[in-house]
């Protein structure tokens, strides 16, 4: 069976105009958006089937204006659920924030059974990312033998705002630290910053882009009741993806190929962000790197 592609779409989107769906921004001439481009190259790749983690009420829009436009490619949704949680857990009634990103991935638990990629909705990772991920997902035989492209942290901060970003340590090409980072801005003096601290601009970064072997979800499924012992209580706490391959990269339950992010990325943070995105996509398009019509 072909590998997956699951797509993160149920996010807030709170930097994005007070919680507006950043991930159905229309970026292309045709009325795509982000999330179109990416299963163009991951039918492109050999990807056989497209899950999108959306929240129940989105289904109608994404019926509508998102998945009917879409072919080539099994399309099936998986569904972010506050209430959604491992047997003996209860949400508590007032919280409002969605679990984080290892949730979100959670959710495709019963829909995807085979190797897989999962991506941001909002994050335009290139055609190359696609293929070098296939390409480690369906030929290392390994359960535990997973795979992310470096990008470089120069390439994935805004002109403004805060972003969060999975910042990596790499050896001989394997991930052996990764630390879930918010509050990273690019200064007036060209540094990148968190807190105090200046990064390095060629800092590797994850950008919540992996590949994975369906066995990550009984590890998603322990880790989280782990979590939720720790901070159920705690309205809003987030259990981040990151941060859950950090413990199992730590424990040496898993490696993590890391891959050099050869496609520039673009990504919509701010409203201004789309702009730049759409210039961005129109110039792929002009120079043959996508049809101008996807499907």
């Amino acid at each position: 069976m072909k590998p997956a592609l699951i797509i993160l779409a149920a996010g807030l989107g709170s930097r994005y105009g007070g919680g507006g769906k950043k991930q159905v921004e229309k970026v292309g001439a045709n009325g795509e958006i982000i999330a179109h481009f990416s299963v163009f190259d991951a039918i492109q790749a050999g990807f056989g089937k497209a899950v999108f983690v959306i929240k129940s009420e989105m289904r109608e829009y994404f019926d509508e204006h998102i998945a009917k436009n879409i072919q080539g490619i099994e399309v099936v949704y998986a569904y972010q659920e506050m209430d959604d949680l491992p047997d003996g857990y209860i949400c508590p009634p007032e919280r409002t924030k969605p679990w984080g990103t290892a949730h979100a991935l959670w959710a495709a638990r019963n829909v995807v059974d085979t190797p897989f990629m999962s991506i941001n909705a909002d994050d335009f990772y290139g055609a190359q990312t696609y293929r070098d991920i296939f390409n480690h997902i369906a030929v290392n035989k390994g359960d535990f033998d997973y795979a992310m492209p470096g990008f470089l942290l120069k390439n994935t901060v805004p002109e403004r705002g805060e972003v969060t970003r999975g910042v990596c340590m790499v050896k001989n090409g394997m991930l052996t630290d990764i630390v879930e980072t918010e509050g990273i801005s690019r200064a007036e003096d060209g540094n990148f910053y968190h807190e105090n601290n200046i990064l390095a601009a060629d800092t590797p970064v994850s950008m919540n882009c992996w590949g994975f072997k369906p066995n990550i979800f009984a590890e998603i499924t322990r880790e989280f009741c782990h979590f939720l012992d720790n901070n159920i209580a705690d309205l809003k706490s987030e259990f981040y993806l990151p941060n859950m391959v950090q413990t199992l990269v730590g424990k040496g339950i898993c490696n993590v190929h890391v891959s050099p992010a050869r496609d520039k990325w673009y990504g919509i943070t701010n409203p201004e962000d789309a702009d730049k995105v759409r210039a961005a996509i129109a110039q792929m398009i002009a120079a043959g790197q996508y049809p101008p019509k996807l499907f």
